[in-house]
């Protein structure tokens, strides 16, 4: 029993991060209003732009891969590929004013095309009978786990059992894992305690009066959108290098950049709720997976647990009218400072 739910938890786990960091990121960007429906896609480039980085690197160094460098070089890949794709939401929809919805859709168009046209040019570079790159070495360095993890294990006695069960359910896994976490907790706290939450959930309810008060409304936008792009771009690289053990393939990603978005209604716009949320998605996503006898036919509608329960927390949130548990007032509306 315990070695079945241990199991299942961690795969949760190792599913629900790449949910997380895109959920966070959506998270933060719709406090300032802007409601960024090219999450999916950012986190696309997001992956590409660090597998890119990798490969290139780990072709270089041959055998000698240097653990630093092999960490550094695709995280620095991924953030700029999507810091270029959220200046590009953030320039249509904040300074030319253009829909958000529209300009989000088309940004997640643009991005699995760019991720699948250059993922196939590093393919084809590779010369492989498999339609794939495997970045092994690197994602070796990403997978390492916490060196103390198996050290406090002890099976020999009841209490070793137990910590040795608890090791390998929460502390077996990558530094992306905790990296997930740790900003959602900052994030969270930020929002909350901290002015420039503040001023940019001003920003969000009510932009002219957050203008009047003297708050720079474009700033504020520019710089949630382009932080939490480059948050849920951490999603991307999490996927390809850690979950998919650094082998990208085209259209690999499925509706993983969807489910973080619902994530965020889930969460009810808080960082704190989306660690949990994402974990509980995560496991629902996989638990056709553990229903014996399920058929290929039933599968698709297992799969669509996520979005039911995302459906049922609208509903509840919607009827409850919590001031706190709604969305930012100007979400998804462009701000006029001429029609202050």
């Amino acid at each position: 029993m315990f070695e079945f739910l241990s199991q299942f938890i961690q795969r949760s786990i190792l599913q629900g991060t790449a949910l997380l960091f895109g959920s966070t990121g959506e998270i933060i960007t719709e406090k300032s209003g802007n409601l960024n429906l090219g999450i999916p896609g950012i986190m696309y480039m997001g992956g590409i732009c660090g597998v890119i980085g990798g490969f290139f690197y780990q072709n270089a160094a041959g055998r000698s891969i240097n653990p630093v460098l092999a960490i550094l070089i695709p995280l620095l890949a991924s953030l700029l590929g999507s810091l270029a794709a959220s200046l590009i939401y953030s320039f249509l929809t904040i300074t030319l004013k253009a829909n958000q919805n529209v300009t989000g859709l088309a940004l997640t168009t643009f991005g699995v095309g760019f991720g699948n046209f250059f993922g196939g040019s590093l393919i084809k570079l590779v010369d492989s009978d498999v339609p794939s790159i495997a970045l092994t070495k690197i994602a070796k360095v990403y997978k390492t786990t916490l060196p103390f993890a198996e050290k406090l294990a002890d099976s020999e006695n009841i209490f070793g059992k137990i910590l040795y069960w608890f090791c390998q359910t929460f502390l077996s896994y990558g530094f992306m894992v905790y990296l997930a976490v740790i900003i959602a907790l900052v994030a969270a706290m930020v929002l909350k305690k901290t002015r420039v939450g503040l001023h940019l959930r001003a920003v969000g309810e009510n932009p002219a009066t957050a203008d009047a008060a003297g708050i720079n409304v474009t700033a504020y936008k520019y710089f949630a959108t382009c932080i939490g792009g480059m948050i849920a771009g951490l999603g991307g690289l999490y996927y390809v290098i850690d979950y998919a053990n650094g082998v990208w393939s085209n259209n690999g990603f499925g509706d993983r950049g969807w489910l973080a978005i619902a994530l965020v209604i889930f969460a009810v716009w808080k960082p704190n709720l989306a660690i949990l949320g994402s974990y509980l998605f995560g496991g629902l996503y996989i638990l056709f997976n553990y229903i014996d006898g399920a058929s290929m036919q039933v599968i698709p509608l297992l799969k669509m647990l996520p979005y039911v329960v995302t459906i049922i927390v609208l509903i509840v949130v919607s009827m409850r009218k919590k001031k706190e548990n709604q969305p930012p007032a100007s979400l998804g509306l462009s701000y006029f400072r001429e029609e202050r």
